[in-house]
Order: C-alpha cells, then sequence, then structure tokens
C-alpha cells in the first residue's frame, strides 16, 4: 500500500491555501475559496491558450501559406486531425506517468508546469512556420505538451476535492472551459494581424494560469516506488476493465454518446445557418456567434445551478437524464427552424442542456473511478470519450449529410435526427449505474 506523504513535504514551495489530502485517499475537507479560484484560473487560461487555434488562429495562420480555399481547408482538417491523435495518447499516457511520479515536487505538479511550457514553445513555433509540414508537427508538438499538463490537471480534481464539492467545482471548470472559448475568439479577433501575438497572448495567459495553481496546489509526494513501466504496462493504460469496472464504462459511454450529439450539430453549425435559414454567407459567422453567445450566458447560470443541486442532493443521474432529454429535444427543435431568432432560442435550449450535464457529469465520473491512486490514467481513458466523438462527428455528420432529401438538399433531419437518438442513448446508459446516485 502506498505511504502517505508527510504534508510538510508539499508542497515545498508557495501558498498553502488548503491542506494536503493523504495520498490515494478521497478527501473528506472542503477546499478553500483561494484554491477553487486558482483551479478556475487554470482553465479558464488553458483553454484560452488551447482553443483559440482550434476555433480562429489555425485557420488564420493557414491562410498566410494558401489562397486555394480547397487546400486552406484540407490543410486546416490535416493539422488539427494530427493534433487530435496527439491529444489522445497524450492525456492517457502523460496520466499514467504523473500517477507513478515521484519527484520531491509532488505527482502533477512537474507534469503541468513542464507540459503548459512545451505547449507554449509549440504555439510560438507555430506562429513562425513557413510551410504545411511545420505546422503540423509543430501543433502536434503543442498537443502533446498541452495533454501533459492538462491531465494531471484535471486528475487533481479527483486527488483533492471532497465527494460534496464535486459537482459545484466540476460546473465552474466547465464554465470557465465555455468561458474560455468566447475569450480564445475574442483575443484571436484583436491579433489576427500579427501572427506572434495571435498565438502568444492566449499561450502568455495559459502559462500564468497553470503556473499559480501548480503554486498553489497542495500536491503529496509518492513515496512507495511503482512497479517497472513496461510496453504491456503502457499499453494498458490506455484499457479499463468494463466488466470489472461496469459504473466507470457505463459513464463512458455516456458522455461518448452525449458529445456525439452536440458535435455533430455544432461541426456544421456555419453551414446549417446558410444552407437552412438562408444567411448569406457574409452575415453567417455573426449569426454563428451570437448563437454561441446566447448558448454561453445560458450555459454559465445553469451550469453552476446544477452543481449546487446536485452536492446538496447527492443526485448525478437524474441531472444526466434531464440535459439528454433536453439535448435531444433541442436537436429536435433544430429541424423545424425557419429564421435566426428561432435559432437562438434552441441555442438557449441547448446552452441549458448542456450546462446541466457539465455541472453534473464530471462528478459522477469521479464517484465511479475504478482506482484513486490510477486518477490521472482513468481520467485519460475516461478523456478518449471526448476526443473521439469530436473526430468522429466530421465524417459521421457528413456522412449523414450527403445522403440526400426528397428536396436534393443536405440531409440535415437525418443528421439531427441521429443527433437526438444519440442524446436519449446516453441518458438511458446511465441508469444501470451504482455507485451515483
Amino acid at each position: 500500500m502506498p505511504q502517505e506523504a508527510p504534508t510538510s513535504t508539499a508542497p515545498r514551495f508557495g501558498v498553502r491555501w488548503s491542506s494536503t489530502p493523504p495520498l490515494g485517499q478521497t478527501p473528506t475537507e472542503p477546499k478553500s475559496l483561494g484554491f477553487i479560484v486558482a483551479l478556475c484560473f487554470a482553465q479558464l487560461g488553458f483553454f484560452i491558450a488551447l482553443l483559440g487555434p482550434v476555433m480562429v488562429s489555425m485557420a488564420v495562420k493557414v491562410s498566410t501559406l494558401t489562397d486555394d480555399p480547397v487546400a486552406r481547408t484540407g490543410m486546416i482538417g490535416a493539422v488539427l486531425g494530427t493534433g487530435a491523435i496527439a491529444a489522445a495518447i497524450g492525456n492517457v499516457f502523460f496520466g499514467r506517468l504523473s500517477d507513478r511520479t515521484m519527484s520531491r515536487f509532488g505527482r502533477r505538479r512537474p507534469w503541468i508546469v513542464g507540459g503548459v511550457a512545451v505547449m507554449a514553445v509549440g504555439l510560438f513555433l507555430i506562429s513562425v512556420s513557413t510551410t504545411p509540414l511545420m505546422l503540423t508537427a509543430f501543433w502536434f508538438l503543442t498537443q502533446l505538451g498541452a495533454n501533459a499538463a492538462f491531465s494531471p490537471f484535471i486528475a487533481t480534481l479527483g486527488d483533492q476535492l471532497p465527494q460534496k464539492q464535486y459537482a459545484k467545482v466540476s460546473a465552474l471548470i466547465g464554465i470557465m472551459q465555455n468561458v474560455g472559448i468566447l475569450g480564445a475568439i475574442w483575443l484571436a479577433t484583436l491579433f489576427s494581424s500579427n501572427m506572434l501575438l495571435l498565438f502568444m497572448v492566449p499561450a502568455a495567459i495559459g502559462v500564468l494560469g497553470m503556473v499559480v495553481y501548480a503554486v498553489v496546489l497542495p500536491d503529496p509526494v509518492r513515496t512507495d516506488r511503482p512497479p517497472k513501466l513496461d510496453l504491456l504496462e503502457i499499453l494498458r493504460s490506455f484499457w479499463v476493465n468494463p466488466i470489472k469496472h461496469s459504473d466507470f464504462a457505463l459513464a463512458w459511454w455516456s458522455r461518448f454518446l452525449l458529445i456525439l450529439s452536440a458535435f455533430l450539430f455544432t461541426t456544421f453549425r456555419l453551414t446549417f445557418v446558410q444552407e437552412r435559414l438562408g444567411v448569406e454567407e457574409a452575415a453567417s459567422p455573426g449569426v454563428v456567434l451570437n448563437g454561441v453567445l446566447v448558448y454561453t450566458i445560458v450555459l454559465v447560470p445553469i451550469g453552476y445551478l446544477a452543481g449546487w443541486i446536485s452536492d446538496r442532493t447527492g443526485r448525478r443521474k437524474a441531472l444526466v437524464g434531464l440535459s439528454a432529454v433536453l439535448f435531444a429535444v433541442g436537436t429536435y427543435l433544430l429541424m423545424h427552424i425557419d429564421s435566426p431568432f428561432e435559432f437562438y432560442l434552441v441555442e438557449a435550449l441547448l446552452g441549458a442542456a448542456y450546462g446541466i450535464y457539465m455541472g453534473v457529469d464530471m462528478a459522477l465520473v469521479l464517484q465511479v473511478l475504478p482506482n484513486k491512486e490510477d486518477t490521472a490514467k482513468d481520467l485519460g481513458v475516461f478523456n478518449l470519450a471526448n476526443a473521439g466523438p469530436q473526430s468522429l462527428a466530421p465524417y459521421l455528420g457528413g456522412a449523414l449529410l450527403v445522403m440526400t432529401n426528397v428536396a436534393g438538399e443536405s440531409n440535415y433531419g437525418l443528421m439531427l435526427g441521429v443527433a437526438a437518438a444519440a442524446a436519449v442513448i446516453g441518458g438511458l446508459v446511465i441508469i444501470p449505474i451504482k455507485k451515483a446516485k
């Protein structure tokens, strides 16, 4: 059994805003306001740095390398797709390494600081890249560094939080992620004419947030030496037995299906506005931005309220089920709207759905983790339920759209119907979970 690290060894530097929880045990004392603020700032800064390229900046950079619209689209897809592979591998692999780390500075802190530094270097190299190959290689490096930081960062939720704070804090970091998306887009519009500032201002915010969190993190030191890490053990890092840990597997499939439902629409949101609502190409980005703004404004209070209710009642599954129903209703309504105003109303409903889901789902997952000593590895496996559908949605959605309807148009009805069905099934599969109410 792992030995409990002496409190005096962690942290060796920085501000102790919260007590150090015993290694491998679920904490019982609530975290302080200062700790939670640092956690939220780290999440906000990280997603500003990482999602700026995904949302806007990479497309701006690619446009400096080619004027051909077809080549530009293909290049963006190739670069981001390669990065998605790095993210999926890095999240699990570096999470596994952080679980096993015996550094004097703790298990998570070295990876959080080192990973975000590599991410910043990668973003700098992207800003000065002059060929598609350089862009692809440096985005791959950026994603590896980002996930070397993010996987241990997310694992600190399981390390540090008592169950009575799971939902409220999970809701807050989910809110920060979505606010980070808006922040990333806003910064990209400010610096779109300067490649260095376009990538490095968000990178600086991301580094600052993670370093501040690393300083205040009471990260216990691992004192027992783990078994030698061989190739078989590395491969096992990507696997959690779904029969032995059925609750975790059911939560995994619920996340996979609900994220697939959401991204089937969001991936094609712009073309939906143009083709189904008849908005002119020049005006459609503004309609989409307004929709995302409405979505986020609704998501923020609903997400926090859902987390508060969940922690007060101890119930997770009913709220996840409610979010799935709202997802399904929202995607169904998208088939029957014909104006931007109606689009904004549905975006509000979808924002409420995702806010509820975001406010309770991570809390549910933290309750069904297979092994508290392998928190980062298991959360890395769980993150595949995020990355997988985000990669699958463009291919599946595109295939469904080309199955033209009777009018010879893109088949948004079929695509949205599949999205609604995925949401319903995602809500149903959590019913058998036993470790959460």
